[in-house]
């Protein structure tokens, strides 16, 4: 299906009934039974709804969901209605998670993105001052987690998509339990190549932050310390990946931070 993910392959398929379904086939670094998983618990609360019978594909690295129009995401909407109907689709997802559940934290997911940053950082030092900021706020942000809910993990604009029984429906979690202003932290730099073309982007990122915070009553000091330290995360790892100008893009973003 084209757009699509980096991370996988769908499939848009018909069971035996006729119903339309979508077939994602995902390789093991993308975790596919942790997306499993949480789309089981949320079970189309808020996301796509996974289809039986999913007990066969367990353990194969594929999953079967229902159909949503794959071509419309909330991209195609205007910024300001995209990120409303954004913040009300990631508000449904914020539950408690599973008892067992296989999810890492946040401290840990992010723990182990410090140690690439720093080696960013000594490869690069004009990163260092970003980094250092980055890893401090990251340093006071996991000492005191407010709450351990379910998060998406890496929710944006272009995961959520139009559906049938719902108007719209996020898809591909990375999911880890945690703080909502992590989870927020990632929407909050949505369509960050738009506010860099932009003269006014500094503040408008600024008052991005604000806003959301308050919408979803989310701490502001602590979105703008997840959204300081995601934004230099996929920052760095973006430079490292050779792709040079997302990664200076999310670095500006950061540095208005």
């Amino acid at each position: 299906a084209a757009p699509g993910g980096r991370s996988a392959l769908v499939l848009l398929v018909r069971r035996a009934d006729g119903t339309p379904a979508a077939l994602k086939i995902a390789p093991p670094p993308a975790e596919p039974e942790r997306e499993r998983a949480a789309l089981a618990h949320w079970n189309g609360w808020g996301a796509v709804k996974p289809l039986e019978p999913d007990a066969e594909l367990s353990g194969s690295g594929a999953l079967l969901l229902e159909r949503l129009h794959h071509e419309v995401s909330l991209r195609s909407l205007p910024e300001a209605k995209a990120l409303l109907e954004a913040a009300g689709t990631l508000r449904r997802l914020w539950v408690e998670p599973p008892a067992g559940h296989p999810f890492e934290t946040v401290a840990e997911r992010t723990g182990r993105q410090a140690g690439a940053m720093r080696a960013a950082a000594e490869a690069d030092p004009a990163l260092a001052p970003l980094v250092e900021a980055a890893l401090a706020a990251r340093t006071n942000l996991v000492a005191a987690s407010p709450e351990l809910l379910l998060l998406h993990g890496n929710f944006r604009q272009s995961k959520v998509l139009a559906g049938e029984r719902a108007p719209w429906l996020t898809v591909g979690p990375e999911p880890l339990v945690g703080e909502r202003a992590y989870d927020l932290a990632r929407l909050v730099r949505d369509r960050a190549e738009d506010l860099v073309a932009s003269s006014g982007g500094g503040a408008t990122a600024r008052r991005r932050v604000k806003k959301l915070a308050e919408s979803l009553e989310v701490d502001q000091a602590r979105l703008l310390g997840w959204t300081l330290f995601r934004a230099v995360e996929s920052g760095t790892r973006a430079l490292t990946e050779g792709r040079r100008q997302m990664g200076e893009v999310n670095l500006e973003f950061a540095g208005w931070l």
